[in-house]
């Protein structure tokens, strides 16, 4: 077996800028103690996080903001959360999240395609 030294040392180097930025500051922060409000501060970025990132993903489609009557993921993720607030199931949510996908995006398409009336009713649309 041939080793490509580009290709070992690409992945070294990827290797380390994954490593670096996750190890100095776990270094550098558990040397002193972060004053409360610090603390309060960091317990809020996951969520932020989070939220940018679920929101980017059900409000835009190829960088504009989509229609809500058009928007089936943002429908599916009512009943989504829904579950994960009662059960606080990762399991249960991704299969309530996958169930409700499918079945709005099945019901959307009998519509489209048995109904043409319906789906100018519901989207202001035809297909």
């Amino acid at each position: 077996m041939e080793v490509r030294w580009d290709v070992f040392l690409i992945i070294l180097g990827a290797a380390l800028v994954t490593f670096i930025p996750r190890v100095v500051p776990l270094m550098i922060l558990s040397r002193f103690e972060l004053p409360e409000w610090g603390m309060r501060w960091l317990n809020y970025v996951p969520i932020s996080v989070m939220a940018a990132l679920i929101g980017q993903e059900f409000l835009l489609n190829d960088g504009k903001f989509s229609p809500i009557a058009n928007n089936v993921e943002l429908f599916a993720a009512i009943p989504t959360f829904w579950i994960a607030i009662k059960t606080r199931s990762l399991l249960g949510t991704v299969l309530a999240g996958i169930v409700s996908i499918m079945i709005l995006r099945m019901f959307i398409q009998k519509i489209k395609w048995g109904c043409p009336k319906a789906m100018n009713w519901l989207f202001g649309t035809t297909p």
